[in-house]
């Protein structure tokens, strides 16, 4: 029986993207993956006679010695059109411009594999257009858009294709609000302030270098925004439905990261007031991603629950998200770590593969 082969051009290295090659690099597969590019933002390798580079753990070191100027949009473009068989683009960045360049390749037969939400929570015509069904379109695939390698988008998209029907989905949806809000708010009061564990955050690396970009909710609005499109609904983009930021108003324009951490305490009263309110009824508090089908409402924020509720006994930094639907009225929950390399590498990874055994 002769194997399968298919091309792929892996576009972003960083802590995803370098586990990514490690993952495609030692698995052991009935279909061989030819590796035919790797780029950054500054250097890449190029196979130009679509021969497989010759990579192995030292690939990064052979793409800083060897590599040249990565190409441009359009050049990458028409390299991967000439590909002599069907070849995948596997973006690891969170590049706007590449997001928004997905429809030139899908449009000439080019499959993408991809943990980059931009494309799939920017405005709706780029959805659209992306997800156009066309004779001779690539297929794309982004489970790791939403809780990493967690199975939530294909669960979601089996339900619907099979008949079912979304009626609301709710959720925790960021690692790093969850490891903060399980810290701050447990069943039993305690006197933690809210600053002092998004320091702990950021000292544990669970945030990004601002925590401003972790707590303006922005990354679970996108997330939210994937899941109500899939599930029917015709949502604009992020900005289309209430978010609500954990940025006091006075730090949102603050110059450095620096700076709003030295501020942040001085506005631990307002949330303290609320878990001590949550506290006294029993319940925690957790910050939640909303999707009412039914209603067509969609929202991000803060929300009470009692501490017989999946999400009160949350632990660490693990994402859960609840699924009710017509067939699902006793909620279906997926819960797991829903951030790390390793784990998001993973869920590209397994895309790469179901790409490769369709097409």
């Amino acid at each position: 029986m002769v194997s399968k082969v298919v091309n792929i051009a892996v576009v972003g290295c960083g802590l995803v993207g370098s586990s990514f090659l490690q993952q495609l690099l030692s698995i052991k597969s009935r279909i061989t993956y030819n590796l035919i590019l790797v780029a950054t933002s500054e250097k890449s390798l190029v196979s130009d006679d679509f021969k497989p580079l010759e990579l192995n753990g030292n690939w990064n070191e052979t793409l800083n010695t060897f590599g040249k100027e990565p190409l441009s949009r359009d050049a990458l473009l028409a390299f991967l059109k000439k590909s002599p068989i069907p070849v995948i683009l596997v973006d690891n960045t969170s590049s706007q411009a590449i997001s928004e360049y997905y429809p030139n390749f899908i449009e000439n037969g080019i499959s993408i594999a991809t943990p980059n939400k931009k494309a799939f929570s920017s405005g709706l015509s780029l959805w659209k257009r992306i997800f156009s069904e066309r004779e001779g379109n690539g297929l794309v695939y982004h489970e790791a858009t939403v809780g990493a390698g967690l199975p939530i988008i294909g669960t979601l998209k089996d339900m619907i294709i099979t008949g079912d029907k979304v009626e609301k989905i709710e959720g925790i949806f960021s690692g790093t609000l969850s490891y903060i809000f399980n810290e701050f708010s447990t069943i039993k009061s305690n006197n933690v302030q809210f600053s002092n564990v998004v320091k702990k955050a950021k000292d544990l690396g669970y945030t990004e270098p601002d925590p401003r970009d972790d707590l303006n909710g922005l990354d679970v609005a996108r997330k939210v925004t994937i899941l109500a499109r899939i599930s029917g609904l015709e949502v604009e983009s992020p900005n289309a439905f209430p978010v609500q930021s954990l940025i006091p108003k006075p730090l949102e324009s603050v110059s450095s990261a620096d700076e709003f951490m030295i501020n942040l305490p001085k506005y631990d009263s307002d949330l303290t007031a609320l878990k001590e309110e949550a506290a006294k009824e029993d319940k925690v508090l957790r910050f939640i991603g909303k999707v009412d089908v039914p209603n067509k409402q969609v929202s991000v924020g803060i929300e009470k629950y009692d501490a017989s509720h999946p999400f009160a006994s949350l632990k660490g930094s693990d994402n859960v998200i609840s699924i009710k639907t017509e067939r699902y009225q006793n909620p279906l929950v997926i819960q797991g770590a829903g951030a790390g390399a390793a784990v998001t590498a993973a869920g590209v990874l397994a895309d790469v593969i179901k790409i490769a055994e369709r097409i």
